[in-house]
């Protein structure tokens, strides 16, 4: 992952990843958060997207040969077309939520039983959503050999998650990496690091503590 560093780096510059610790956002969960990543927005960018396209198609050699790249429904869908289309593999995409019409498809897309399948997200959080993606992939009889998104925040709970299901993850980035390029661009205050590091370690409780 030699490219991480710069990965965090330009996420930052385009404020796909925006750091906020002493005024923090409230995700759809209701958590406090100092953090808030919305990686849709490097599609705006074309120098950013090309590079993140990259990235994805030189880190998703280590998950050994695919036939298929699988987007996680909605922010996974352009990232995996994108390299989809690089890598010249067809490309599906898995829905939150079966259609409650026509077909009533989980899976979209042209997808034969027995293709091995790369997963890709945007974001890893705890890893519910992919691992959704991964059971409704599975339920249609094509193995999966990991998955692989742009970030993630580095909570225990995914990597457990993960491991329980023997599913391999990477991220082109990550929390810990993202964090020491904001202090080392100035991005934000070096003393402002203890605050982020509570909170990754307590999500939840952490806007009682600093709110």
């Amino acid at each position: 992952m030699h490219y991480a560093a710069e990965v965090a780096r330009r996420l930052l510059e385009i404020r796909a990843v925006k750091l906020s610790p002493h005024d923090p956002f409230t995700w759809a969960s209701g958590i406090l958060s100092p953090i808030y990543c919305d990686n849709r927005i490097a599609l705006s960018h074309p120098s950013v997207r090309t590079f993140i396209k990259d990235c994805l198609a030189e880190q998703a050699g280590s998950f050994g040969a695919f036939d298929v790249v699988a987007g996680v429904a909605t922010a996974g869908i352009p990232h995996g077309a994108l390299l989809a289309d690089k890598l010249g593999l067809p490309f599906v995409y898995v829905r939150s939520s079966a259609k409650d019409h026509g077909r009533r498809n989980l899976v979209e897309g042209e997808l034969r039983e027995g293709q091995r399948v790369l997963v890709i997200e945007d974001l890893i959080s705890t890893g519910g959503s992919c691992l959704t993606a991964t059971e409704a992939l599975l339920d249609a009889g094509c193995p999966v050999c990991g998955v692989l998104a742009i970030f993630q925040y580095g909570f225990p709970k995914a990597e457990a998650a993960f491991a329980a299901k023997n599913l391999p993850f990477q991220t082109l980035t990550n929390y810990d990496i993202l964090v020491h390029e904001a202090i080392a661009t100035g991005y934000i205050a070096p003393q402002d690091l203890d605050i982020l590091r509570q909170w990754r370690e307590n999500p939840e409780g952490w806007g009682a503590l600093y709110v």
